[in-house]
């Protein structure tokens, strides 16, 4: 067993490797720009949703206010006249990123900590890096990748686009137990 005490230096490090990663996958690389479509008439959903004051939330349409209403021949028409979707609004204003970039990397952070959390109650010191790496890797993919299938289950996103960012988990999964392996202790 390893005190995760031990273990602060592959937690940092690792996070500040992944959100580089992160950086470089969302900025430099081409293969998510095709994760988010254009509206049709754009100008015009977006004046009539400011019209309506829609605050900042995540809405889902149509939307019943009980089981009971959703299974009533009404709603059941708005489903089949759709559309039918998810939305997400955002507070007005120019896009801002330092919010998200802090929340990302403390999440890397805490990704870390509970990847270090379970290697260490499942490995010994001097752990080679080969068993050190699995066990890292499987837990650091599993924390960036497994939870991203929900949304296309469940919330429509699609496939193309959910595995997209499980190949990133991937990616984050393989640096995380690649600085792991490197920094165990001995």
């Amino acid at each position: 067993m390893v005190p995760i005490t031990s273990l602060w230096l592959p937690i940092l490090l690792s996070a500040i490797v992944v959100f580089i990663a992160s950086s470089i996958i969302h900025m430099v690389l081409p293969y998510h720009r095709s994760d988010y479509k254009k509206l049709p008439n754009e100008d015009k959903l977006m004046a009539a949703m400011r019209a309506e004051e829609v605050a900042p939330g995540d809405y889902h349409f149509p939307r019943a206010q009980s089981m009971k209403e959703m299974s009533t021949p009404e709603m059941m028409e708005k489903y089949k006249q759709g559309p039918v979707g998810f939305l997400t609004i955002l507070p007005s204003g120019p896009p801002t990123m330092g919010k998200q970039l802090v929340l990302w990397f403390v999440y890397c952070l805490l990704v870390g900590f509970f990847v270090a959390y379970a290697a260490g109650r499942t490995l010994d010191v001097g752990a080679h890096y080969l068993a050190v790496f699995r066990v890292v890797g499987t837990v650091a993919f599993l924390s960036y990748s497994a939870a991203q299938a929900t949304n296309s289950i469940w919330m429509g996103v699609s496939w193309s686009t959910t595995l997209k960012h499980m190949y990133d988990g991937l990616v984050y999964g393989l640096l995380t137990a690649g600085m792991f392996g490197w920094l165990w202790p001995r």
